[in-house]
């Protein structure tokens, strides 16, 4: 789990370097890398990921979502649905 974090926080990275208004190629493999990590990863390992504070990249990503409105939309119309099925199933939301 530590390596899926380890390579979340480097394409976040990328994404932060390497994003202009239109560089969707970036933000695809970002997404798809987080859903594809949601997915493999069991329960149990989201659970004992959940309480764990964030890496340098991953708050400078967040920081980066959070400055830009456009990107953070995009991004989050990308990842939520197979985020939030897979907290349900693992009973991290109602």
């Amino acid at each position: 789990m530590n390596n899926r974090i380890c390579l979340i926080a480097m394409a976040l990275v990328l994404l932060v370097v390497g994003v202009a208004g239109a560089q969707h190629p970036v933000l695809d493999m970002a997404a798809n890398h987080v859903v594809q990590t949601y997915q493999q990863a069991t329960c149990e390992q989201l659970w004992q990921e959940k309480g764990k504070p964030k890496t340098a990249q991953q708050q400078e990503m967040i920081q980066f979502l959070r400055s830009n409105p456009q990107m953070r939309a995009e991004f989050i119309n990308r990842v939520a649905a197979p985020i939030a099925n897979k907290m349900f199933e693992c009973g991290m939301i109602p």
